[in-house]
């Protein structure tokens, strides 16, 4: 955070202040388009709910590769991020609860259901000890895109290498049959039109961004997705302490709900135009039917329990039944 005085040459004439200090927070920002303007969407109604106080510098580059934001903000390199919480394996544990499958087909009613359950229960708050959270989102419905072969049931899984985003994704891809490596979204255009692997794991939205749709050839789409990912908004504590009670109120303004509205609007606008995109480029769309859903359901049931020890291991009192109270906040905001 810096400050930055601008002089108003003519300010003792008229009777204005001699300076006006505003105050401009770095934003690191390693993600696609769509990302982008979400974070500038967020960045402007910062600027215009504190009345041109508080601005944004958003850098021209990332301070860090994407596994790095959360540190970076933790340790003040920048004072705004955004990062997957499954890019640091093992270290997240109570985000898990948005990345199962079938969560919900509403990128928008999924973030906001997200947030207000982190936000009701402080275990999720403690899970991220050095960074002050301005709010909780995931993107849409996770899909299956690959180069090689028509997915349509559970055994056309078998020999598959996909690209995932790592935490509950990868026990899922590989609960499935999936040969998985965790890589950020970043890489996956080299990783797929290269060869090494066959696809990847994505919401619609990422084809388009990540300009895949002339190398992949086969997507598979299930209803409230194959996945989800957890993502977190964060700014540095010690910036924000540093802010004046107003500046602090500002920020406040455009936390929590606010931040997981925009960029769960921006996911739901962005995954629609990422499927014409996929269309027009020819891309074999399959919808998984009732069978496939079942089969997967069936490989995936144990991960549930697994997700409520490790969590209740970490304070969370009856994680199951939180899980329960997450997917029927999503029913009632879709």
């Amino acid at each position: 955070m810096k400050k930055s005085i601008l002089t108003l040459g003519l300010a003792g004439l008229i009777g204005m202040p001699a300076a006006y200090s505003q105050t401009v927070l770095s934003v690191s920002n390693w993600t696609g388009p769509g990302q982008t303007t979400a974070v500038k969407e967020w960045c402007d109604t910062l600027e215009s709910n504190s009345k041109g106080q508080v601005k944004c510098n958003i850098l021209p580059r990332p301070v860090s590769a994407p596994p790095g934001s959360f540190d970076a903000v933790r340790n003040g390199v920048v004072d705004i991020s955004l990062t997957v919480h499954g890019y640091t394996p093992n270290r997240f544990v109570l985000t898990q609860i948005a990345e199962f499958p079938f969560l919900g087909d509403d990128a928008e009613a999924t973030s906001v259901a997200y947030d207000r359950i982190a936000s009701k229960y402080p275990q999720f708050g403690a899970a991220h000890e050095g960074v002050r959270v301005l709010g909780y989102f995931t993107h849409g419905p996770g899909m299956v895109f690959n180069s090689q072969k028509k997915v349509a049931s559970i055994e056309d899984f078998q020999g598959l290498k996909l690209r995932v985003g790592g935490g509950m994704v990868n026990k899922i891809a590989q609960a499935v049959g999936i040969n998985a490596t965790l890589k950020p979204a970043s890489e996956a255009y080299e990783l797929v039109s290269s060869g090494v692997m066959d696809g990847t794991l994505f919401p619609a939205e990422s084809i388009a961004a990540y300009k895949l749709e002339d190398t992949i050839k086969y997507a598979t789409s299930f209803p409230g997705g194959l996945y989800n990912t957890s993502w977190v908004f964060m700014m540095n504590p010690a910036t924000y302490e540093k802010l004046s009670a107003e500046e602090k109120k500002a920020v406040d303004s455009v936390s929590g709900e606010v931040v997981a509205r925009i960029f769960g609007r921006m996911w739901d606008r962005l995954d629609k135009a990422g499927h014409e995109v996929m269309q027009k480029a020819g891309v074999e769309e399959t919808q998984a039917d009732e069978k496939f859903v079942a089969d997967v359901k069936a490989k995936t049931a144990s991960l549930e329990q697994d997700w409520a020890q490790a969590a209740e291991a970490q304070g969370l009192k009856e994680p199951l039944s939180v899980l329960a109270e997450f997917r029927k906040t999503i029913a009632e905001l879709q």
